[in-house]
């Protein structure tokens, strides 16, 4: 089939609307409760944040890696990655804004009175204190642009002329970008997360964090996919194959989570150390009980279980269930993380961890389909494309 079967932009608009309208009803909704209680407003809107900051990065790693490996399954979701990777900015970095204007609500180290009697917190202030902080996440927001910036250019270039040396470009960005992704993340997690609590660190909680991105990237790029399916010209394209590498993946990265997961608590609960064990205690009593065995069950055992079937990862229809659950999770996950580190004094509140994210992933939606509408969703003139077509009618 000649390549100007594929040599067009998905049609995309009524998601893109209808992304938008959720969207917005979410947003105002949670905006709502800014005037109920505004330091829930801000708990919850930095859950939200880091979801759609998961998807993105995950996207702009798995984009890089694709570049590093090859492989046909990265030829045929490279358009969602790449439209994924683009909303770093300036989408995702505005939605940094009600974080930091939220900063004394959020971070206990910001009460300079609290400081000034803790001794712990003294011996960090260099590190953590607000200036630093911004100029951190300034610096966070810059390097992702830039990494998303260069290999959208290189890959429009590449597109136009065919001139594989942007090719080669890419693949030279992408070592080094890999690598300096999860530093930076690593930094971010620690100062936008881990700090909620102060006294409290583990230092794989960088790795846990990307090992969740990088579940939300794939499971968000599953549910895209499945969608573009039904369409030209990915019809033409997604096979069975395509689908089972993606499922593959999605397993691998439940399992990486769960490794993590258990790492950190085993050491931690282990040691039993009084500056340490209140964080889990915290997660394993009262009312966040309940979470903790969800996450166990329907973020990990449950996939973890289905994904073993073969049959499964290779069926769109149900593999697309799961990944839905996955995203469902990783918003729970990260109100696990978020949530018990305040003291939750009205229960009525709590609505907010939903709309928010469901306003900010809205929001993030219609801007990722633009994106995807900006670009042939196939990258044609890849020196991959052909193979992944011949992989395509194997399957």
């Amino acid at each position: 089939m000649a390549n100007t079967t594929y040599n067009a932009p998905p049609a995309v608009s009524g998601w893109q609307q209808r992304a938008l309208v959720v969207g917005v009803i979410g947003l105002i909704a949670t905006l709502a409760g800014y005037f109920v209680d505004h330091d829930q407003f801000y708990r919850a809107w930095l859950v939200g944040f880091i979801f759609v900051l998961g998807i993105t990065l995950g996207s702009l790693g798995f984009l890089m890696i694709q570049y590093l490996t090859g492989g046909s399954w990265g030829v045929a979701t490279r358009r969602i990655f790449e439209a994924s990777a683009r909303t770093i900015f300036p989408i995702v970095a505005l939605l940094f804004i009600p974080v930091v204007v939220g900063m004394h609500s959020l971070y206990h180290w910001t009460h300079l009175e609290d400081v000034a009697k803790d001794p712990i917190l003294q011996q960090k202030e260099p590190y953590l204190n607000v200036t630093f902080f911004l100029i951190r996440a300034v610096f966070y927001f810059a390097v992702w642009a830039l990494l998303a910036s260069f290999l959208a250019k290189w890959a429009k270039q590449h597109d136009d002329t065919g001139n594989h040396s942007f090719r080669q470009r890419l693949a030279d960005l992408s070592g080094p970008g890999v690598l300096i992704y999860g530093l930076t993340m690593s930094f971010a997690a620690f100062d936008w997360v881990m700090s909620l609590d102060p006294h409290w660190f583990s230092t794989i909680y960088g790795l846990l964090v990307i090992a969740g991105q990088g579940i939300s990237s794939i499971a968000f790029t599953i549910v895209i996919a499945t969608r573009l399916w039904h369409r030209e010209p990915m019809n033409h394209v997604y096979n069975s194959g395509h689908f089972h590498d993606l499922g593959k993946l999605l397993f691998a990265l439940i399992m990486l989570w769960a490794y993590f997961s258990y790492s950190q608590l085993v050491i931690i609960w282990s040691g039993n150390l009084p500056e340490e064990i209140p964080w889990y205690l915290r997660r394993f009593s009262n009312e966040w009980k309940p979470l903790s065995w969800a996450l166990l069950v329907f973020h990990f055992i449950l996939p973890f279980s289905i994904l073993l079937s073969r049959g499964l990862k290779r069926n769109a229809r149900k593999l697309v269930i799961v990944a839905g659950l996955l995203l469902v999770m990783r918003v729970l996950d990260i109100v696990w993380l978020v949530a018990p580190e305040f003291k939750q004094t009205d229960v009525g509140g709590l609505w907010m961890y939903a709309t928010a994210p469901i306003g900010i992933g809205g929001i993030w939606l219609w801007f990722f389909f633009r994106n995807l509408q900006s670009r042939e969703l196939l990258p044609v003139k890849d020196p991959q494309f052909e193979q992944a077509l011949v992989a395509a009618s194997h399957h």
